[in-house]
C-alpha cells in the first residue's frame, strides 16, 4: 500500500503527460490510499477539465466514479492535532500535509508530483518515477 495525492488520482484518469507512469504504479502497487480530502481536490481538477471543455459532464461523473471505487476502503479522516504539528514545521499547505500525515501513520511512501513535498518531507514522499525506478 502507498499514499497518493490528487494530482497522481488525476493522472491515472485524465490524459497527462503522466497518465502512461501512473498506469504503471497502479500495475505495481495496486492498492493506493490517501486522505478523505482527496475527493474534494479531485472534483475540483475534474470542474477545471469540465470548464475547459476537455471532458464532458458523463466523462467527469464517470471518472469520478471509477476513482471513487478505486479508492474505496483506502480513505482516511486524518487528525487535526497531527496536521498542524506538521505543519508547523513545514512550508507545506494543511491539504498537502494531510497526505504527509498519512503515509507516516500507515508507515509507507507518499507518490506525489509535488516537489515542494517530496523536498520538505524527503523521508517520506517521493516522485512517481523514483518510486518506479526502486521497485
Amino acid at each position: 500500500m502507498i499514499v497518493v495525492d490528487t494530482n497522481i488520482i488525476a493522472y491515472l484518469y485524465l490524459p497527462t503527460e503522466y497518465t502512461k507512469s501512473a498506469e504503471e504504479l497502479l500495475i505495481k502497487e495496486p492498492v493506493w490510499s490517501a486522505p478523505s480530502l482527496w475527493r474534494s481536490e479531485f472534483r475540483n481538477v475534474l470542474t477545471l477539465y469540465l470548464r475547459k471543455d476537455v471532458i464532458t459532464l458523463e466523462q467527469a461523473i464517470q471518472i469520478q466514479t471509477e476513482a471513487e471505487s478505486l479508492m474505496d476502503g483506502n480513505e482516511f479522516e486524518i487528525n487535526s492535532i497531527d496536521i498542524l504539528k506538521i505543519v508547523t514545521n513545514s512550508s507545506c499547505s494543511a491539504y498537502d500535509c494531510e497526505f504527509v500525515s498519512l503515509a507516516k501513520s500507515l508507515e509507507t511512501t507518499l507518490v506525489t508530483a509535488d516537489k515542494k513535498i517530496i523536498s520538505e518531507f524527503p523521508d517520506v514522499a517521493t516522485s512517481i518515477r523514483l518510486f518506479l525506478n526502486k521497485t
